[in-house]
């Protein structure tokens, strides 16, 4: 006869375990402790097996007879149920061992270990993959991810409005991905699919928008003077067009590499863009600026700490913000824009030497003889050159007429 959903549930436990035989090999068994076992027995190879099928209740006598049926299926077919199950949770663990933050993790301590990386620049990375990343994909295989999850990752963090953070977080999953194929754990890269999902580089670069006419400058730098932010961004703000330095370079500057005395910044190779250490004559302007945000930050490691922890520099959004608040669009003006901005007024209006303003931009600069300038060539002329600029930009702002002159001779090296 075979078992009965109301013969399992009031089986009661007895002195020693005892069988409740549905058939086909399935049996309940009762344990003295009240333990009720779905078991399946079976023949293979000549040789008698069980096999653990659940406990009653939480298997049902309809999943149970299920269970029975897929097992009895693969003993048909000359498959052991036993091997069967070790062999698929061998492989869900090793799915478990690849999924996608363990193998981003690996991945994230495999570039710190090329020394490719600043101390800062990792931990943006793993910020950017915890916050953004790991709560949604992250437990999950990396064969598993689908293109529908990367997507409403991609779409969560559009509709804070930072796209070039999207941008930067599908950058990072791709390198993760492009990892993974090298390490034999994926076989493609699924985030690619989304390489025109946001706008281009070319578009990102046409938001690298810069003033080079000095009359729209002028507003621009009084916005500056009269932003209502915190000081550390207001400071930032105003530094940014006297050094015309790139923004991430700003944020991470540090008052171990400040010389005040000197009016020097001395930004180290792993910083910068070109991996070559980059010295920065300070204007008394920018020492000015320094000044009045030392009493507030000179504690601390960064010049411009995070507003959450002063162990972390000011994040990468601060800035572009900030002139978003001041009513400038990223059609008008960004952080980088004030590159642009010095290297087209420092040529075309205040006339200075295009190799002493492209060392300043710490572009590649070389001498007559092919040979790469080093961070002090020039020094002379780029520090009048910088208190030149600053003074220029003090003159928009008071509304002088600041006629456009070309150095002497003397000053022009």
């Amino acid at each position: 006869m075979a078992l009965t959903d109301v013969q399992a549930k009031k089986a009661q436990p007895k002195e020693k375990p005892y069988k409740l035989t549905d058939g086909e090999g399935l049996y309940l068994q009762v344990t003295p402790n009240g333990g009720k076992w779905w078991r399946f027995k079976y023949r293979i190879d000549g040789k008698e097996k069980l096999l653990s099928l659940g406990v009653y209740p939480d298997i049902s006598l309809a999943e149970a007879r299920e269970r029975r049926r897929e097992a009895r299926n693969l003993v048909a077919h000359g498959i052991d149920p036993s091997v069967e199950r070790k062999a698929a949770k061998a492989a869900k663990r090793e799915l478990q061992a690849n999924s996608f933050e363990i193998i981003a993790r690996e991945w994230h301590e495999h570039m710190q270990g090329k020394k490719e990386w600043t101390a800062e620049h990792a931990t943006t990375i793993m910020n950017r993959l915890e916050k953004d990343c790991f709560p949604w994909i992250g437990s999950k295989p990396i064969t598993e991810v689908t293109a529908k999850e990367i997507k409403a990752i991609l779409d969560r963090i559009k509709s804070r409005g930072v796209i070039e953070t999207a941008r930067r977080a599908l950058t990072i999953m791709g390198q993760v991905y492009r990892y993974a194929i090298m390490t034999d754990r994926a076989e493609y890269d699924i985030s690619g699919g989304f390489r025109g999902y946001l706008p281009a580089t070319g578009k990102t670069r046409k938001h690298m928008a810069s003033v080079t006419d000095p009359k729209e400058l002028a507003p621009l730098l009084r916005a500056i003077d009269g932003y209502q932010g915190t000081l550390a961004a207001q400071c930032a703000l105003k530094l940014l067009p006297l050094l015309f330095v790139r923004p991430g370079e700003l944020r991470h500057m540090e008052w171990a590499e400040i010389d005040l005395e000197a009016a020097e910044w001395n930004i180290p190779a792993p910083k910068m863009k070109m991996k070559q250490p980059h010295l920065v004559p300070l204007s008394q302007q920018a020492v000015d600026v320094l000044n009045e945000i030392k009493p507030l930050t000179g504690h601390g490691k960064y010049v411009f700490p995070s507003a959450r922890s002063f162990h972390r520099c000011m994040s990468d959004n601060t800035i572009n913000a900030a002139f978003r608040r001041m009513g400038f669009d990223g059609e008008t003006i960004t952080g980088h824009g004030f590159r642009a901005t010095a290297r087209t007024i420092l040529d075309e209006i205040l006339g200075f030497r295009v190799d002493f303003i492209e060392h300043q931009l710490a572009h590649a600069v070389k001498d007559p003889n092919g040979r790469a300038y080093n961070r002090t060539a020039h020094l002379a002329e780029r520090r009048k050159m910088m208190q030149t600029w600053a003074d220029y930009l003090d003159g928009l702002k008071t509304g002088a007429k600041v006629l456009p002159f070309k150095p002497l001779a003397s000053d022009r090296g």
